[in-house]
């Protein structure tokens, strides 16, 4: 029998307990899980406890915890050398890598290493016990048996399927994939990019440049009028307009108040137009306060940087005499546009064509190097008018003073060159200022001499005595009885100066006016002579003077005519005329009997400076020029004879023939209260050079009152003015009642 102390010992759960240096002096190897029909050995339940995972416990590895630490001192040092996690890998694979570099399935016994002698020690790891269930101890088996089992035999081991252990993400594939969606974003991208820089560029291009463009207006230069001799009468000037961003003004009231000193506008008209407000449903951004503002007096305001505020390039007429023929010159609006006179008539001619810079805009300023396209401006060409400016000013001062000296409602004064046509003056009462026509009422800015529409009366008699020359009706030496008053129809036609029944020349019917002696000439031409006489004399239509809206005047038609129109149509009634259509048939008579349309415009002036002449005016015959000179001649008694009706206008040192007249005015063709009293003539008679006529409506008072004295003293500055020599005979001696 052995020994005591050779037994193996068992420990206090009844296991046997040996020394490891005694049973490898045996040559025993340890005993591992498996040996015994499942028993665990103390060497495997050692090494597994010496490599539990983390969590795990003692009791969960199926051995003690002295035992473990038993086991662990008893691990040969050779096992420190090995991977640590092994056993990591060993639990991720369930044990299978240890059983096949063991050379045997996991849980078999251990080899030898390569005839060593030493040990190979497969660890493995118990199962886990379930949750709830108290772990199995080695005490309770005996003999492969266990005793919780009725009949003894040893429990039946659960066939368990390997855990199949996860699978790892393969980098090469994953890298793989990311490098083609890369390449696939850039391509796409590479692929948008060509086609925006290659394809779509000008639609991308165009629709950037529309955001960024800003079109400034570049108006062009208004042509300028002058008179004959170059004088300006109305021309543009540089200025500047001054405006507002309703949007960016901070202190409305403030800047008000600033700028109304500047612009000499009241503070609330400015604040009125600084207020934010609508247009078109956005914001405004844009409100004129003034046009027209000199440049210094922009630069001022400038100086004030004022937020909100800003000036721009204008445009300003200016009309240097104020009112000096400014019914003839008329006015534009406040964007040069021609509104009355000449500037409305000649619009076109003197605007010329607006051009326009369109440019690129960045941060409120041009874009250097971009977009730009400047279309020039093309000035307006200039005119140059007929009238001379100095005698336009006498002409209407001693226009003015005679009608306010006959507490007139209108008058019209007309100066023609008898040679030419030209107009020198053409004056009108009441006038205005045209260089501030929002000052002035509109009937103040009518051209009387071309839409004052009269009966002109007795000054028509001249073109009576004038058909019945050319048609032979009478001689300068004619002579007949003339009553003091003649019957047509209902009518009686009285004289002023009775001839009680005696003869009378046809000088003497021209000096005293004779109603009598005129109709009864009149009734010898015949009135089909008389009407072609009247339009061969230019009346009944517009004389084309260049005026807009210039009268026609009307003939009475022989199909209208009644008893008493061959008593009133010869002596000037019954005919609508306008004083410029007088004034032009009394010029034919003073030009040998050659009718010259009458004109304004002598010739215009191109942006280049190039001077083209207006066209020819219109001319005809009328009269035979010794019937012409024959008529100028009976005409100069009007101003000699004694008694005479038109001695007020008598020139001293020339000789002169004319007419006076007293007629009616005519409003929608009804007779207006009062009388136009009028005088036409010219002189020097024996080669007239100037035609002068002047119509008055007055309250009372005839020709030779009202309107002789005023021409009279226009004919006196105007032969002095051009420098006429003084007629060197004098006029012959009239008989009367021969």
């Amino acid at each position: 029998m052995p020994s005591r102390s050779d037994e193996p010992r068992r420990d206090a759960t009844g296991s046997r307990r040996g020394s490891s240096r005694g049973a490898s002096d045996r040559g025993v190897p340890p005993r591992t899980t498996g040996e015994r029909g499942g028993e665990p050995g103390i060497g495997g339940i050692s090494d597994a406890r010496a490599y539990t995972p983390r969590g795990r416990t003692i009791r969960e590895g199926g051995g003690t915890p002295a035992a473990g630490r038993a086991e662990q001192r008893r691990t040969p040092r050779s096992s420190r050398s090995q991977d640590p996690f092994r056993p990591a890998l060993q639990v991720l694979d369930g044990g299978r890598a240890a059983a096949t570099r063991a050379g045997g399935r996991p849980g078999g016994p251990t080899r030898r290493d390569g005839g060593t002698g030493r040990a190979t020690v497969v660890r493995t790891v118990t199962a886990r016990t379930p949750r709830g269930e108290a772990a199995e101890s080695p005490r309770r088996r005996v003999g492969g048996r266990d005793p919780r089992r009725e009949d003894g035999a040893a429990p039946r081991r659960p066939a368990r399927k390997p855990p199949r252990p996860p699978r790892l993400a393969d980098p090469v594939r994953r890298l793989r994939l990311g490098t083609a969606l890369v390449m696939v974003m850039f391509v796409a991208i590479g692929i948008r990019l060509v086609v925006l820089q290659a394809v779509d560029t000008p639609a991308y291009a165009d629709g950037g440049v529309a955001d960024r463009l800003r079109t400034v207006q570049l108006p062009a230069p208004r042509g300028a009028i002058y008179d004959r001799g170059g004088a300006a009468l109305a021309h543009s000037v540089e200025a500047r307009y001054v405006y507002a961003d309703p949007t960016r003004v901070k202190d409305i009231e403030s800047t008000a108040r600033t700028l109304s000193p500047l612009l000499g506008i009241p503070a609330s008209e400015l604040t009125e137009k600084m207020r934010p407000r609508k247009r078109y449903g956005v914001d405004s951004r844009f409100e004129y306060l003034a046009r027209g503002v000199d440049i210094d007096r922009a630069r001022e305001i400038m100086k004030l940087e004022l937020p909100g505020i800003y000036t721009q390039r204008d445009e300003r007429r200016e009309v240097p005499g104020g009112d000096l023929a400014a019914n003839l010159i008329g006015f534009t609006s406040i964007d040069m546009a021609g509104l009355e006179g000449l500037e409305a008539r000649y619009d076109d001619l003197l605007h010329g064509e607006d051009g326009e810079r369109t440019f690129e805009i960045g941060l409120g300023a041009p874009i250097p190097g971009g977009y730009s396209r400047t279309t020039p401006a093309k000035p307006g060409s200039s005119m140059v008018l007929t009238i001379d400016r100095d005698l336009q000013f006498m002409t209407q001062r001693i226009l003015s003073e005679q009608a306010k000296a006959a507490q007139a409602s209108t008058a019209a004064a007309i100066v023609l060159d008898v040679r030419t046509g030209e107009v020198l003056a053409q004056a009108s009462e009441p006038t205005y200022n045209a260089a501030r026509p929002q000052h002035s009422d509109p009937t103040d800015r009518e051209d009387a001499a071309t839409s004052f529409v009269v009966d002109p009366g007795s000054v028509h008699k001249a073109i009576t005595f004038g058909a019945a020359l050319q048609e032979g009706v009478i001689t300068p030496d004619t002579s007949f009885p003339v009553s003091n008053a003649i019957r047509k129809g209902d009518t009686w036609f009285p004289d002023t100066h009775f001839a009680n029944g005696r003869r009378m020349s046809v000088a003497g019917m021209m000096a005293y006016s004779s109603n009598v002696g005129t109709i009864q000439i009149a009734d010898k031409l015949g009135p089909e002579r008389l009407i072609d006489y009247q339009r061969r004399f230019g009346l009944g239509k517009p004389t084309g003077v260049g005026m807009p809206g210039e009268a026609s005047g009307r003939l009475l038609p022989l199909s209208e005519w009644s008893d008493s129109s061959h008593g009133s149509v010869p002596i000037g009634h019954s005919v609508d005329a306008t004083p410029l259509q007088m004034a032009a048939a009394y010029a034919a008579i003073a030009n040998d009997g050659t009718y010259i349309q009458p004109h304004l415009v002598k010739e215009t002036i191109d942006p280049q400076g190039n001077r083209t002449p207006a066209e020819p005016p219109a001319t005809r015959p009328v009269l035979s020029p010794d019937n012409a000179k024959a008529l100028r001649t009976i005409m100069e008694a009007v101003t000699t004879v004694e008694n005479a009706t038109g001695l007020a206008a008598a020139v001293p040192g020339y000789r002169v023939a004319g007419k006076t007249g007293t007629g009616w005015r005519l409003v929608d063709g009804k007779k207006q209260p009062g009388d136009v009293a009028s005088f036409i003539g010219m002189a020097p008679a024996e080669n007239p050079r100037y035609v002068i006529a002047v119509f008055v409506h007055s309250p009372s008072g005839g020709g030779g009152k009202v309107a002789a004295p005023a021409f009279r003293d226009m004919m006196t500055f105007t032969l002095r003015h051009f420098k006429v020599p003084p007629s060197s005979e004098a006029p012959p001696k009239f008989t009367v009642f021969p």
